[in-house]
């Protein structure tokens, strides 16, 4: 009887240990999910937002792929990324799409978590190459006001990580917490964008453009790849704000942009820099290639009168002076280089007026 009382004590005590033990861990595990919270709560921008996503959350929760898909039908949240300097190039699990039938059959699905194996055809969409193939998944939507900003999925080389059976209340609530964070870091990048937006063309500002230029020119130093800079002057301004008065300038200049924009890739940076002038800055870009934009942005303006909201059609050209940097330069500091680089954009832009304006012109 004794010895009885004595193994029970035993394994009794094993057991409580084990609880202990097991609690302990539990306890660490909710810290560790409770600082990765913190994490998402405290980032200042999408930038490190997503850096927490991919990295500390893939980790912390021992993932072996993690992406994050965001409906963006009228690609403003792509815009104001790339205004800010934020290359999507350099982040394959950051997806995009136009729409939620984008998602194709996973779109009936999306109310609630969607786990189990993966399936080419189902969840190939969200881990897309260079991603690599997970075995098992869980597809988690981000809901905010009951509409859906998109999904997090999460990707696990162990085909029995994910089941349909599994409880997803852990899951969820991992969604919420990144649902509002996007949203709130994506309002703050849109502060940001207003403070450095034209507020009447809606393009970037001069500020915006001379901090981009400094990091362009600085990355065409080092790094070799060439950078064109485009000096755009809308032609005989005066005489059209004389004409037509000073709204109907003001119509002319968010046209002139608009058509501008139109022309240039999501790479590339137009600002106003002061009046009836715009910068361009061509990421990438030769002077010949260059010279073809110039030419493009020349004749979308000058082909096609502009319609004024009072009925009248104005002919309207502009003037371009385009200088090209490339190669790396030990010479000079940065910003040197940069006022060096606009000044000859600025000379070339003087040459296509002296030479009878409507035209395109590369510094020498």
């Amino acid at each position: 009887m004794p010895n009885d009382l004595f193994a029970e004590n035993v394994q009794l005590r094993d057991q409580l240990a084990k609880l202990l033990e097991q609690g302990h861990r539990n306890q660490q595990i909710m810290r560790r999910h409770q600082m990765l919270d913190l994490q998402f709560i405290g980032a200042g921008s999408f930038r490190e937002l997503i850096d927490s996503i991919f990295h500390t959350f893939a980790e912390s929760s021992e993932l072996d792929v993690v992406s994050l898909a965001l409906l963006d039908p009228e690609y403003a949240i792509r815009r104001i990324l790339v205004d800010l300097n934020l290359d999507l190039a350099a982040q394959p699990n950051l997806l995009f799409l136009q729409d939620r039938f984008e998602l194709g059959e996973l779109h009936d699905h999306l109310q609630e978590p969607v786990l189990g194996r993966y399936v080419e055809q189902l969840h190939g969409r969200m881990f897309p190459e260079p991603m690599t193939t997970p075995a098992s998944v869980a597809i988690v939507p981000l809901l905010r006001d009951g509409d859906m900003i998109g999904c997090l999925n999460l990707g696990s080389f162990d085909a029995n990580r994910f089941v349909q059976n599994m409880a997803t209340d852990f899951l969820k609530h991992r969604a919420s917490v990144v649902a509002i964070c996007i949203e709130n870091v994506i309002n703050k990048e849109l502060l940001k964008h207003i403070g450095l937006t034209d507020p009447l063309t809606r393009v970037n500002n001069r500020r915006y453009v001379e901090h981009r230029m400094l990091e362009e020119v600085g990355r065409t130093c080092r790094q070799g790849y060439p950078l064109s800079c485009m000096y755009i002057d809308i032609d005989h301004f005066k005489k059209i704000n004389d004409e037509v008065g000073h709204q109907g300038g003001d119509e002319v200049l968010r046209e002139v942009a608009l058509r501008i924009k139109a022309e240039l890739r999501l790479s590339d940076a137009l600002g106003r820099f002061g009046g009836e002038e715009f910068v361009v800055l061509l990421i990438d870009t030769e002077r010949g290639d260059a010279q073809a934009a110039g030419e493009r942005i020349r004749a979308s303006i000058a082909d096609l009168p502009l319609q004024l909201r009072g009925g009248a059609s104005l002919p309207v050209t502009v003037s371009i002076g385009i200088a090209t940097l490339s190669g790396p330069s030990q010479n000079g500091n940065i910003e040197s280089i940069a006022q060096d680089f606009v000044a000859k954009a600025d000379q070339a832009l003087y040459r296509a007026k002296s030479d009878g304006r409507n035209r395109v012109v590369c510094a020498e």
